[in-house]
């Protein structure tokens, strides 16, 4: 488990890293605030179209050919992705490097079916909650880092990021096992890779059908907050990087504290339907007051309170990764992140 954990750490401090200068970048190319946000939307459509597409096809390989060559695929896409991002000169290469990115990134759906792979039915939910820990840790320390790297210059996060993702690749190469027993393994058909065709059959498993709509929607509000945080932000509050950078820092303190040290326990006493019911609700709440908000100190505010919307991701895997079937891990997985970037494109 330490192995997968250290490679998510990793991944998601390189990905931190880029979200508070993101829409700054888009912002360089455009000539006003209108433009940066109709165009930062353009490059998060292609970013999100592109995944749509690769992630169960990503997903399916992996069941396929295990866990461990997909995400060494996944952080080469990342690393090439970052470097080409820092070296565009114009707006489309940057939504012809999203492009390409998107279709090679299902890196947390893989990670995901390799937990999956390694634990008990009975024990997902928590270790599902340590893998998100380790997603909070690493939005705890990448866009903080990205926000101070985004002050001195714009395209600095970028070199650094790709950095790390090659550093990812370099440790899942040589240091991180498969987790797929070759027993375990299937054919991939071409109907396995088709989004739809993977998204009808989660819905057909046991006890989820309902379930995929409640994963669609979140994500559409979830995708709709991260896209216009740092825009909402710098206009409400003249945030520049160094200030989103400490907000998701916060948000990232919260989701390592939540589903590190209290997903357990909140899942003993509510049990995963009543934390996901919870947690909506919460979020829903959250996302009014942030609207609502007059004051910087109140964004932090909402942030700490929002308790149980931080619990809710790793109990909806939760629920999915018990209901299919072992040999499927990667390809239900893929499916659901492929449904999270349907709702980015949205």
């Amino acid at each position: 488990m330490r192995f997968i954990m250290l490679t998510v750490l990793i991944d998601m401090v390189s990905i931190g890293l880029i979200v508070p200068v993101l829409p700054l970048l888009v912002g360089s190319f455009t000539q006003n605030p209108t433009q940066a946000a109709l165009w930062y939307g353009v490059v998060a459509f292609a970013f999100g179209i592109a995944n749509f597409f690769g992630a169960p096809l990503l997903g399916a390989l992996s069941d396929r050919y295990g866990r461990r060559p997909v995400l060494l695929l996944g952080f080469c896409g990342l690393a090439l992705n970052f470097f080409a991002t820092a070296l565009a000169t114009q707006l489309w290469m940057l939504i012809a490097v999203r492009l390409v990115g998107g279709a090679m990134q299902a890196n947390a759906a893989i990670a995901n079916a390799y937990v999956a792979d390694i634990t008990a039915a009975q024990d997902r939910a928590k270790r599902f909650g340590q893998l998100g820990a380790m997603f909070g840790l690493g939005f705890i320390l990448g866009p903080v880092m990205g926000g101070l790297l985004g002050s001195i210059n714009l395209h600095l996060p970028f070199y650094v990021a790709g950095s790390l993702a090659l550093v990812n690749l370099l440790y899942g190469y040589f240091v991180l096992p498969e987790s797929l027993d070759a027993s375990q393994r299937r054919k991939v058909s071409l109907k396995s890779v088709n989004p739809l065709t993977s998204l009808r059959k989660i819905g057909q498993l046991k006890g989820i059908g309902a379930l995929v709509g409640v994963i669609a929607l979140s994500n559409l509000a979830q995708f709709t907050l991260y896209t216009t945080w740092v825009l909402y932000t710098g206009y409400k509050f003249g945030w520049g990087p160094r200030d989103n950078g400490w907000s998701l820092f916060a948000v990232g303190v919260m989701a390592a504290v939540v589903q590190g040290f209290l997903l357990s326990r909140l899942i003993k006493f509510f049990g995963p339907t009543r934390i996901v019911i919870l947690g909506l609700v919460s979020s829903a709440l959250s996302y009014l007051l942030w609207g609502l908000a007059t004051q910087g100190w109140m964004m932090y505010a909402v942030i700490f309170s929002n308790v149980l919307a931080y619990a809710v991701a790793a109990s909806v895997q939760s629920i999915v990764s018990n209901a299919a079937d072992a040999r499927t891990q990667g390809e239900t997985m893929g499916a659901v992140s492929s449904l999270s970037s349907l709702m980015a494109v949205v």
